[in-house]
């Protein structure tokens, strides 16, 4: 295999040559992000995908649900992911016959799905959201009560800012690299570092949330931490959104709240394999059109009532 520089250079000149772009989500290696072409949220990268209209290829450095929503929201492209063991543990908490069973027991009640689940899961769904819109998402709905999944902490998160009834689906589903966070850890860090601030995702504990200064997607954690006048941050999120963090915020000082929280899926995209991918064009993402269609109606439902808290 060539060295790094070669290979950098290799994928450049394929990108350039299939019309390809590269997305990287906050989570992945370093040195992916910085051969990518947006680095960023899922959903965010397949939207920013979307505006590449000379594009042909996507490459999508991430895990599948990622690729999958990719995939949804760029029909006109090819979409390929370049390890296919990448896979998120959370998201496979959540298959389609489990969704099924709790439709079947709720049936009045709206199903939120958080975009982290498989489009077959989605196309059971009354709307998703995203970590960053789940609480605008779910306050738009009628009723006092949704059902809500995977994620039980984001549930918990949501059903404290919106005064709503959460029922989690599945009863505990939740990210392995999330809940490796302790309340007790970060306070010894806020300790040590008394004049730091401290960012949590909303993936995190309950208890860990509650000593946080701020709780928010990766992105709205970049763009908090971009406004804040502090000048040492406690991150409280898997570590590879620190690469982005220092890149864009020189000077400033990013302690992990857990130097090992490190999602191995994540990790499992390299230089190599989006080489290899590029070149083969190998692990297209594809998903059966009649599960696509109804996965999208989701995702549509959730970009519209976004559209509409535009200007709030």
């Amino acid at each position: 295999m060539p060295s790094h520089s070669n290979l950098v250079d290799k994928i450049n000149a394929l990108r350039k040559k299939k019309r390809a772009v590269i997305l990287a989500h906050n989570y992945q290696r370093p040195e992916i992000q910085d051969i990518a072409d947006y680095v960023g949220d899922s959903i965010e990268l397949s939207r920013q995908a979307m505006d590449e209209r000379d594009a042909k290829l996507i490459v999508f450095c991430a895990v599948d649900f990622m690729a999958e929503n990719g995939a949804l929201l760029n029909q006109e492209k090819k979409v390929i992911i370049p390890s296919p063991e990448a896979r998120c543990p959370m998201a496979h908490m959540l298959p389609a016959t489990v969704v099924e069973r709790w439709k079947q027991r709720y049936t009045d009640v709206p199903l939120v799905l958080y975009v982290n689940t498989l489009a077959e899961a989605k196309a059971f769904a009354d709307v998703c959201c995203t970590s960053a819109n789940a609480v605008d998402v779910v306050k738009s709905l009628e009723g006092d009560t949704v059902l809500f999944g995977p994620d039980y902490n984001l549930g918990k998160y949501v059903e404290r800012m919106t005064g709503k009834k959460v029922i989690p689906v599945p009863e505990q589903g939740f990210c392995p690299t999330h809940v490796l966070f302790f309340k007790e850890d970060i306070q010894l860090l806020k300790e040590r570092y008394p004049k730091a601030e401290t960012v949590a995702h909303p993936e995190c504990t309950p208890e860990v949330q509650s000593i946080a200064d701020f709780v928010g997607s990766t992105s709205q954690m970049c763009h908090y931490i971009k406004q804040s006048e502090a000048e040492r941050f406690i991150v409280a999120t898997e570590v590879g959104v620190l690469h982005r963090l220092r890149r864009e915020n020189p000077g400033r000082e990013f302690i992990p709240a857990y130097e090992g929280a490190i999602c191995p899926n994540m990790k499992r995209n390299t230089l190599e394999n989006v080489y290899l991918a590029l070149r083969d064009e190998t692990y297209p993402v594809r998903i059966p059109p009649e599960e696509a269609e109804r996965a999208r109606l989701c995702l549509d439902c959730m970009f519209k009532i976004s559209k509409g808290l535009v200007g709030r």
